[in-house]
């Protein structure tokens, strides 16, 4: 039997061809996966900080200066809290003493508080006078100033009464 002799390179074209064609084919297919839906996303409302807005004041001050405004604002304060104003002369030893710095705006709300003479000794004392004065607001209108920044001494008794010292009765 005779041996039939191809030559390599006559064999090397068939392979590559098919090599090609191997390669340029496409892959089979994916399987297919249901595609689950996205998960519902909660959305929560957006929560403000809890900001009291006050109605501007009926009342109007006709003060010219931050002085003569703190009258005015003292008024306000033993208005809104007649049951906690000491009455008479305060006793020559207090239980703190503080000065405060309140920031009023047009329309009588308080902006901002500013201890000038802080009682550090009594801090709950400082909380109470800081609440006093917002839940006094609205202040009266500086009407003639637009805005006004005023301050005012705390006079502190140990009973939790006080006097400001714009309407103080005096100390013994």
């Amino acid at each position: 039997m005779k041996h039939l002799h191809v030559p390599r390179l006559a064999l090397a074209g068939p392979i590559a061809i098919a090599a090609f064609l191997a390669a340029c084919s496409s892959p089979p297919p994916a399987p297919v996966v249901a595609a689950r839906a996205p998960a519902p996303i909660e959305v929560k409302p957006r929560i403000e900080p809890e900001v009291e807005v006050v109605p501007a004041s009926t009342r109007v001050s006709s003060a010219t200066t931050p002085r003569a405004y703190r009258a005015d604002a003292a008024a306000r304060i033993y208005e809104a809290n007649p049951q906690r104003i000491y009455k008479g002369k305060m006793p020559p030893l207090l239980y703190a003493v503080g000065v405060l710095q309140v920031d009023v705006d047009a329309h009588g709300n308080v902006r901002s508080m500013n201890w000038m003479r802080a009682p550090h000794q009594a801090p709950e004392v400082m909380a109470e006078i800081e609440r006093t004065v917002r839940a006094a607001a609205p202040f009266p209108a500086p009407a003639r100033m637009g805005h006004v920044v005023y301050t005012d001494t705390w006079l502190w008794h140990k009973s939790g009464r006080f006097q400001l010292d714009t309407l103080t009765e005096g100390q013994l």
